[in-house]
């Protein structure tokens, strides 16, 4: 799976990597299909720990540097939905796009 690729299986959920790296989120927007639950893959390569949040959705996932774990967002309705590394507010900023 690519950065912000898109692979699915049958019977899965549509799964999206986002690589964090030095508190900045690659890649910076990921469009998902709206109306549908996904799974966002998040890599942390470090070096400092990484708290992923949207206090809308009541996300929130701690990871240490070299974790990777991923989060399932909620049907989402069309629309730009934005999360940050609690850690890094300035440059860990992440755009979900729903379409």
């Amino acid at each position: 799976m690519l950065p912000g690729g898109m692979a699915v299986a049958a019977g899965e959920l549509p799964a999206f990597e986002v690589v964090v790296r030095d508190g900045v989120f690659i890649p910076k927007t990921v469009e998902v299909p709206a109306g549908q639950r996904v799974k966002l893959v998040l890599i942390n390569e470090g070096p400092g720990p990484l708290e992923f949040e949207n206090d809308e959705m009541r996300i929130e996932k701690v990871l240490s540097a070299g974790a990777r774990s991923f989060v399932v967002l909620p049907k989402l309705k069309p629309g730009e939905y934005d999360f940050i590394d609690e850690f890094n507010p300035i440059t860990g900023e992440l755009k979900v796009i729903a379409k």
